[in-house]
């Protein structure tokens, strides 16, 4: 049995794409060749290591297995490449693949990561929005070497670090009937028109499952990518929205826009930093986990 580095790689993210055809795009490879590795690889095992369907492969007991291990070798190959790099260049070189929510996407991220990238060069970083529900064991799994998420998410057998604290508030057109609560919570506004972000972002997520638990789903007008043009959206009386509250302050203070926290226990979120093992990262991923960590402000808001 020999399987090399590409082999390794390609099964990895043809397991986590679902497609071999996605899998040998990661990782630049002609389908037709991707598809000879993977025959090789089962045929050098004697057992399947994918299970074709319509909707694409998913790995069989034998490729768990082998997806668990290969993880493994390529985290330790890029430890060993980081810790090389950083000898023969000057400079710590690398990739770093972080996964985020919303809120910390959105809002946190962009502060806390830019001056540091800015002054490593050689770091690259893979940045994917995912529920928080998601990353917890998309991190376990060893997709990526940390993620930011809701606490409340749970975050079972990771080391967690505290990140922000986030809440979520509504977001409400001038002289709405509500716009002079102090608080409202998420049961009081479902028969409202909504403006949301895109249905696959991390927050739209768990607003509807919010919504789901009281039997209720949320009616959208419109989705925008964009935090500006939602709230340009909410000014002009489309519909309600329900965003963290540094992004909707920061409309406020450029829109005619009420602020209305919402009351629910779930709407005060703790964002944490997770990771298997932050002693365990490859050197350059390490030092931005590091970064992140110290960057956050104690229990202060935003």
């Amino acid at each position: 049995m020999h399987f090399d580095l590409t082999d390794l790689r390609l099964f990895v993210a043809a397991a986590e794409a679902g497609s071999i055809t996605a899998g040998a795009e990661r990782v630049n490879l002609a389908l037709a060749s991707a598809s000879t590795r993977v025959r090789g690889m089962e045929a050098a095992l004697g057992t399947a290591l994918l299970e074709r369907g319509r909707r694409g492969v998913r790995p069989t007991p034998a490729g768990q297995t082998l997806l668990h291990h290969a993880r493994r070798v390529l985290e330790e190959m890029e430890r060993l490449r980081g810790g090389l790099r950083d000898h023969a260049r000057g400079g710590l070189r690398g990739h770093v693949r972080l996964l985020s929510n919303t809120a910390a996407l959105e809002e946190h991220l962009p502060a806390a990561l830019a001056d540091w990238l800015a002054a490593n060069p050689g770091i690259d970083l893979g940045l994917e929005e995912r529920p928080s529900q998601e990353i917890a064991a998309a991190i376990a799994q060893g997709q990526a070497e940390a993620g930011i998420l809701s606490g409340e998410a749970g975050t079972g057998g990771l080391e967690t670090h505290p990140f922000r604290l986030d809440r979520l508030v509504l977001l409400l057109p001038p002289g709405h009937a509500l716009a002079g609560r102090s608080t409202l919570r998420f049961a009081e506004v479902l028969e409202e028109d909504f403006v949301g972000l895109p249905a696959g972002s991390a927050l739209s997520a768990h607003l509807s499952q919010q919504a789901a638990r009281l039997g209720r789903v949320p009616r959208f007008r419109v989705r925008l990518r964009g935090v500006t043009a939602l709230g340009r959206m909410v000014e002009a009386g489309v519909g309600i929205a329900v965003l963290p509250e540094i992004a909707a302050r920061r409309c406020q203070r450029e829109m005619m826009l009420a602020v209305v926290p919402l009351a629910d226990p779930w709407a005060l979120r703790r964002l944490v930093l997770c990771v298997r093992r932050l002693e365990a990262l490859p050197v350059h991923a390490r030092r931005l986990v590091e970064h992140l960590i110290a960057s956050a402000p104690g229990d202060k808001a935003g």
